[in-house]
């Protein structure tokens, strides 16, 4: 049995399934986390930007709110998955997110006021990512070169997956450091 409990939370178009929580839920369940992973679809007409931030924000707490059990340790969230970051600050929750909306202030907000600790994951070629902003945040950050919103690379597909391993290791070396044996 594990001794940790971490909440995967998808991104819109990007579920549980895909490559990116594929594996760091592998290297989660391998640090000793148990690994809860929320699915959802997001209302047909849920737009962020058009229905405003507190919609937005209040519409993905609420879908998190609903997987945390009695304890959770760890929030892992992907896009609009990192609109939880409000509640992972408001908790003291740690968190990794993967392709967080930098490029909306109310995720920067949370993050600035977060004390547990996060670990940032992006690409150079995402328009949310601001890698800048990313190390202002936490020194726990991987930035990856000419990767898009999907972590993907130009190029063989090959690259792409070493990309895919770099983030696992980044995952595992982010919960050595935040939970030591």
């Amino acid at each position: 049995m594990a001794d940790r409990r971490a909440v995967l939370i998808p991104g819109r178009g990007y579920d549980t399934r895909y490559p990116l929580f594929a594996y760091t839920g592998e290297a989660l369940r391998r640090t000793g986390f148990d690994v809860h992973e929320i699915t959802w679809a997001a209302p047909e007409r849920f737009a962020p930007d058009r229905d405003g931030p507190a919609a937005a924000v209040g519409w993905v707490v609420g879908q998190v709110e609903q997987a945390l059990g009695e304890r959770t340790d760890l929030l892992v969230g992907k896009s609009l998955g990192s609109l939880a970051a409000p509640l992972a600050a408001d908790r003291g929750l740690a968190a990794v997110w993967l392709t967080p909306l930098l490029h909306r202030p109310e995720v920067v907000e949370a993050l600035a006021r977060a004390t547990a600790p996060f670990l940032l994951v992006g690409g150079t070629a995402d328009p949310s990512w601001d890698g800048a902003v990313a190390r202002r945040l936490t020194p726990h950050v991987l930035e990856v070169p000419d990767a898009h919103h999907g972590m993907l690379v130009p190029g063989p597909l090959a690259r792409s997956a070493e990309v895919l391993g770099r983030v696992c290791t980044a995952v595992e070396e982010f919960v050595q450091i935040s939970w030591p044996a």
